[in-house]
This record gives structure tokens, C-alpha cells and sequence, in this order.
């Protein structure tokens, strides 16, 4: 089979970079080793936090806002919504992290918001059990965004343009030559101009020098104490990063009638290095759940610490934290390296990686995320 591009792997960065490689009329094949929107790698769990003042980079906002302006599009086309913007707190001490991190993203990128005092959060947010120190920086922008319907979303929309899905498919190999590159399966081989790798946990699989990290992360779920309660809706609770004085902290937003509380723990010590192929699917309540239920202990007294809900998902780190997207090699272009904040940037990623591939001029400089920094 010929192409002009082959999108290997269909999670949140490769089925947007399908998506808008399409929508500019590009002949191009995406390759998926599971189903569309499977739960098997990093792009599932129901909800992921959108954010606009990005903690992690500055230069994230406005990869950020095309995301916003992509699934907006994409939505008044489906009929569906893909970002909820509720807004979201970056709660902790006036110097940690999520607090001076969206303050230097909102005023390098000019993103609007709002920092709260402590006695502003304590009356706006009672559910919050704070640190005397604890102060937030509100980000109206921001919200949640959805994720297995995301991922179907663009497939279908590169269906619809005219993309060609082998959904079940696993690559076995990527021959790149001086004119051309094949991308092998055991049914088909095609070849292609160029090819683009998103492959998430097994991207340093196929691309093996990439300085890559895998590790398991479990997703939890949880419910109030009082189930009457109305305290941990999503109106009421929103989505939110809690830096405490230790550096671990929490991440989650409120319920509503399609999801529970869902909450994290950041900071926890984690296996790393972990092979995609044989992660460990099994639930561990002393491992998985002691910790981050003593944490929700402590800071949501009415949030019942016990999940009702859980299962494992998979983050791949970069050494500094960064994305890596861009072109590696004449014929290779890659997207990985999540490093736990990459799906709200997902369809702005797809927008950089069907702009980088067909040698446009990027619609934001991309120099933080190029994989040959490292």
C-alpha cells in the first residue's frame, strides 16, 4: 500500500495528528495496536484536566488555546461537547509550584487570572482542609476535557476526510530509507513520504535511542461521605492541582451525573521504566490506594478516602518534563513524552505534527519540545 504519511499509534497526540493531516488533504494511513480509545495504554479514564495557564511551560498556552479552538470546531460539527471549561485552582503556597507556575504562564502568554487569598479560598472552597499558607491562583479557562470520546472523535473526523484506519494492528517494524519509509504489520506493509510516531509508553520501542521513561499510574475514583451531598459536584468542585508543603499534593475535579470524584496523587514514588508490554494490571490496595487515601483524608474531610472505583493507566516521562514533538529523522516525525500533562494539548499537538510533517510554519515556536534537545 502507498501513502503520503502513516500515523503509527491512535491515542490523544497520533489520532489528532491523523485528524488534521486529513483535513488538509493529506493521503494518509493511521495505525492502531488496539482498538479506537482503548484502556490499554495513556488516553482513557474518562476525564483528563484542561488547563490554559500551564504550570509545566509557558509556551504550553497557546498549544493549549488551538487545542480549545480545534475541539470547538470539531464539536459544532459532532453535535459534542470535548472541553468543559469550569474553570480550575492551582492551590498551594504563594512559591510552589502550581501557584507561581500560572502565574508566569498567564502573564508570559497573557491568559487571564485570578489569584485568590487564603481567606478566599476558604470561603469560596470549604471542602478544602488548607495549610495556613495555602493560597490559588483561579484560571477561568480551564476545566476538563473528555477522553476515549476525544480519541474516537478525530478518527472519525479523519475517516470522514478521508484517512485509512487499521484499527488491531500492531507495527512491527519501520524501515527508514533515503527516499521513502515502510512501515511493516503482520497483514500489510505500506509505504510512505514520511512517517509519524505517537505511540505513547512503546514509543521508545520503536524509536529506541529516545530517553524515555515509562511508569504505571493508577486512576482513582471516589465518592462523598454524604451521598445527599452537593459539595464535590463539578459545579462546585472543579478541577484543581494542590502542592503540599512536602511536595507531593493532589489532582482532580468534582462529580457530575456521567463521573464520579475523580483525584490523584502527584509526588508519590512510582515504578519507572516499566515494559508497556507486561505492565501490571492488578490492583494493589496497600501500593495503589494507602497513600493517596490518607492524603484525601487529610485534605477533603468529607470526601469518603476509600475509591469506589480504580484502574491502572500509564504515563511516559521525558527528562525534563517536556513533550518531545517534532522531527527526529528526514522521514520520522514523533510525539511522546507526555509526562502526565499531555492530553489537553492533544489536538494542538495534532496541529504541530501535521504542520511540522508537511513543512509549514508552525503556528507557535515548538523549540522547548524538539526531541533532538536531548
Amino acid at each position: 500500500m502507498r501513502a503520503d504519511v502513516v500515523v503509527v499509534g491512535l491515542g490523544a497526540f497520533g489520532s489528532a495528528a491523523l485528524w488534521r493531516l486529513a483535513s488538509r488533504g493529506v493521503n494518509v494511513v493511521g495505525i492502531e495496536r488496539q482498538g479506537i480509545g482503548h484502556p490499554f495504554g495513556s488516553s482513557h479514564g474518562t476525564t483528563r484536566l484542561f488547563r490554559v495557564a500551564c504550570m509545566e511551560h509557558p509556551g504550553l498556552t497557546p498549544i493549549a488555546r488551538k487545542s480549545l479552538e480545534l475541539w470547538t470546531q470539531l464539536g459544532e460539527g459532532t453535535g459534542e461537547v470535548y472541553v468543559r471549561q469550569t474553570g480550575s485552582l492551582n492551590v498551594g503556597g504563594p512559591k510552589s509550584r502550581p501557584v507561581r507556575g500560572a502565574r508566569q504562564a498567564a502573564a508570559e502568554a497573557g491568559a487571564p487570572t485570578t489569584d485568590l487569598t487564603h481567606d478566599e479560598l476558604v470561603e469560596r472552597f470549604p471542602q478544602y482542609d488548607l495549610a495556613a499558607e495555602d493560597v490559588a491562583v483561579w484560571d477561568p479557562g480551564a476545566g476538563i476535557c473528555y477522553a476515549e470520546p476525544t480519541v474516537r472523535a478525530h478518527v472519525a473526523e479523519a475517516q470522514r476526510l478521508g484517512a485509512t484506519v487499521f484499527p488491531h494492528t500492531m507495527v512491527t517494524a519501520i524501515d527508514l530509507g533515503r527516499d521513502e519509509v515502510t512501515v511493516r504489520t503482520p497483514t500489510i506493509s505500506i509505504t510512505a513520504d514520511q512517517v509519524v510516531v505517537a505511540t505513547g509508553a512503546w514509543l521508545s520501542k520503536l524509536v529506541p535511542a529516545l530517553p524515555l521513561s515509562p511508569r504505571r499510574t493508577p486512576l482513582f475514583w471516589f465518592q462523598p461521605r454524604d451521598p445527599a451531598s452537593e459539595a464535590f459536584r463539578l459545579s462546585n468542585f472543579p478541577s484543581f492541582i494542590w502542592e503540599f508543603a512536602d511536595g507531593r499534593g493532589l489532582w482532580g475535579h468534582g462529580s457530575d451525573e456521567d463521573f464520579l470524584v475523580k483525584v490523584g496523587l502527584d509526588g508519590a514514588e512510582r515504578e519507572r521504566g516499566v515494559d508497556p508490554d507486561e505492565l501490571d494490571r492488578y490492583i494493589h490496595p496497600r501500593e495503589d490506594i494507602a497513600e493517596l487515601s490518607t492524603a484525601i483524608g487529610h485534605a477533603f474531610p468529607d470526601l469518603d478516602p476509600e475509591p469506589v472505583k480504580l484502574m491502572p493507566c500509564m504515563v511516559t516521562d521525558s527528562p525534563d518534563g517536556q513533550f518531545l514533538v517534532g522531527r527526529y529523522d528526514e522521514r520520522l516525525v514523533i510525539a511522546g513524552g507526555d509526562s502526565g500533562h499531555g492530553f489537553k494539548h492533544c489536538a494542538g499537538v495534532g496541529e504541530l505534527l501535521a504542520q511540522i510533517t508537511t513543512k509549514e510554519t508552525p503556528y507557535t515556536d515548538v523549540s522547548f519540545v524538539d526531541p533532538l534537545r536531548f
